[in-house]
């Protein structure tokens, strides 16, 4: 589906596309009850299921055991628990009001993975740019921490260098550009298998030279 808003895209004239992976930093431990108790309220779901959910991530005892040593439990109100079926649904429901306003800019999510898409016309980056301000003022109101990579996708002949996003820096750890020169002439399949493997590739902290490299390499 990514790929293709972006193909689609960009068989047009004077377009290119701006991409930002982000990653939300331990998604399923910063997840805090009440705020989403308001958010399956707003979504129709049932009161009683709602308060059963927060009465099961509130007061929630975890310890170390190590060997045969065993530390202290702590009681914790944030985070459901590791491994958890729940977990990804309600993570899922957590970050469900987080959207895009703006129909050239597409916010595609999967589990604790999103991408937002900026379909970008004669240069106008504006509404691209709004978007990822408003995620990460987004964030900074439900407790989340983003890992995030940029890559902008442009094959016009003599396209200008666009600056990297840097918003809410706090927020966006790990923030990085990667400009795609204009002379690659890639197909479909070529940018899906490049995209993933550098998606992959970036969340062992590689330097975005290196990528850089790896992305253009033929």
């Amino acid at each position: 589906m990514r790929l293709h808003f972006i193909l689609q895209h960009l068989d047009k004239t004077r377009t290119y596309v701006g991409i930002l992976f982000v990653d939300f930093s331990s998604a399923f431990n910063t997840i805090i009850p009440t705020p989403l108790q308001s958010k399956l309220i707003q979504l129709s779901v049932p009161s009683s299921i709602c308060q059963w959910i927060t009465s099961f991530l509130t007061d929630s005892q975890q310890l170390v055991r190590l060997e045969k040593f065993t530390f202290n439990s702590r009681t914790t109100n944030t985070g459901t628990p590791q491994g958890c079926v729940l977990s990804p649904l309600l993570f899922s429901l957590y970050i469900n009001n987080c959207t895009s306003k703006d129909t050239s800019v597409k916010l595609m999510k999967f589990a604790d993975d999103t991408t937002v898409i900026g379909l970008i016309k004669d240069g106008d980056e504006s509404p691209y740019r709004q978007e990822v301000k408003e995620l990460a003022v987004w964030c900074s109101h439900n407790n989340q921490e983003l890992n995030t990579l940029e890559i902008i996708v442009d094959f016009r002949r003599n396209p200008p260098c666009s600056p990297p996003t840097h918003y809410h820096e706090q927020l966006f750890n790990n923030s990085g550009d990667i400009q795609v020169p204009g002379h690659y002439n890639l197909s479909g399949p070529e940018v899906q298998q490049r995209l993933y493997f550098l998606c992959q590739l970036r969340k062992f902290n590689l330097p975005k030279e290196l990528l850089t490299v790896l992305l253009s390499h033929h």
